[in-house]
């Protein structure tokens, strides 16, 4: 009787054992996760401060001269690949929580007997919706150095191009469509509720969308590189913690529009 009773009491905890083997397992996957993040953002980090991959010999040159530049292919590439790799370094960290969440549920769905999706898959999908910004802000460096309104820093020429695009960022940070987006960026429960989708080519399709919404949430204030500066390490760090802050602080939503506010009026103040 007293091993018929042990065995129950065995077969009665094993849902516990499997429970906490899942949570073993979850943990586990957060942090092999956590760690490829901070990896990836780090290197992305030490390219940019490395240069960019830009051969270029400023000595002696005025960084507030305009001189067009002869975009050859290779240039348009290198281009687009250090604004990629910016946007790497500055959006990374603040979709951690989402892509954390991703990793959890995935395990969760696993254990349930759905297919395994690997966690990089929804981050490729997310990555390729600012490779997608990238080649947008390309075009757009293009047009501007043509035209002779970037510097040789790549910042704005003249104060009327840096006080527009400034208004402009302070207007968009204003609109429902920029907190709306911000919603999604800054509730990774919800998005993964309404958008979950099995299998390889769902997590893919999550991630473009989650990516979609950071890139509507956040496009304006990356184009605020071409006031400060595109390879001005300082304006980066600065616009990727407000980026941060807007989607981890409790209060990220109003910081959001404190930031449209001063953007107005130090637009304004350049204008005129």
């Amino acid at each position: 009787m007293a091993r018929s009773a042990d065995s129950g009491a065995a077969i009665g905890s094993q849902p516990g054992l499997a429970s906490h083997a899942i949570e073993t397992l979850a943990r586990h996957d957060r942090r092999v996760v956590a760690a490829a993040l901070a990896l990836i953002t780090l290197l992305a980090w030490v390219w940019l401060l490395a240069g960019a991959g830009m051969d270029m010999d400023m000595t002696g040159m005025d960084m507030d001269m305009v001189m067009p530049v002869d975009w050859s292919p290779g240039y348009a590439f290198l281009m687009f690949w250090m604004w990629w790799i910016m946007m790497i370094a500055m959006m990374l960290p603040s979709a951690a929580p989402m892509i954390l969440l991703f990793a959890l549920v995935n395990r969760r769905s696993r254990e349930q007997g759905a297919p395994w999706t690997p966690t990089a898959v929804f981050t490729a999908g997310y990555l390729i919706a600012w490779g997608g910004f990238s080649l947008v802000a390309t075009l757009l460096q293009w047009w501007l150095e043509q035209s002779g309104w970037l510097t040789m820093s790549m910042a704005s020429a003249t104060p009327w191009l840096g006080g527009t695009i400034l208004i402009a960022a302070g207007i968009y940070q204003l609109t429902p469509l920029k907190h709306a987006c911000l919603r999604h960026c800054r509730g990774p429960v919800e998005f993964i509720s309404q958008h979950w989708r099995p299998g390889r080519a769902g997590a893919l399709r999550m991630g473009l969308e989650h990516g979609a919404f950071c890139v509507g949430c956040c496009w304006v204030v990356m184009g605020l590189l071409f006031y400060g500066g595109v390879m001005n390490l300082y304006w980066i760090v600065g616009l990727a913690v407000l980026v941060l802050l807007e989607k981890i602080l409790p209060a990220g939503h109003w910081l959001g529009s404190l930031s449209g506010i001063g953007f107005l009026i130090w637009g304004g103040w350049l204008l005129v």
